[in-house]
């Protein structure tokens, strides 16, 4: 359980998550993929710890935590069911890319992980500006 609810810790995730982006785009433009890749699935994953911090509750894990936004965010559509399969890929590419010494790195899927992040987020903001206006 998270004892933290609080607007402010909802607000300091999807912060950690629009830096993680920033971070995510300035690694693209470098062609750092797999490294961009990597700051696109934290960007998708710090976004939804802060969806996660309008409630007490929070996990360890980070499989547990996709797997109770999906459930509880994504099968009830306050987010499109299609976002549920492209965080999992988002989460798989990022495995491979921090992982798999033989993973190929392009351009093209890496820019889907970063488009993934961007329309997450914006969902995710505009979803808490109606939770704690």
């Amino acid at each position: 359980m998270n004892p933290r609810v609080s607007n402010e810790l909802v607000l300091h995730r999807l912060e950690q998550a629009k830096e993680d982006l920033r971070a995510c785009k300035t690694l693209y433009r470098e062609q750092l993929y797999k490294a961009s890749n990597n700051r696109a699935y934290y960007a998708i994953f710090h976004a939804i710890r802060s969806i996660l911090a309008l409630e007490p509750i929070d996990f360890k894990r980070h499989k547990d935590i996709i797997a109770y936004f999906n459930k509880n965010y994504v099968n009830t559509e306050k987010f499109p069911k299609t976002m549920g399969r492209r965080i999992a890929r988002a989460s798989q590419v990022r495995e491979d890319s921090d992982y798999d010494d033989d993973f190929f790195v392009n351009p093209e899927n890496t820019l889907i992980q970063m488009q993934t992040a961007e329309e997450l987020l914006k969902l995710v903001e505009e979803y808490i500006n109606n939770i704690i206006k």
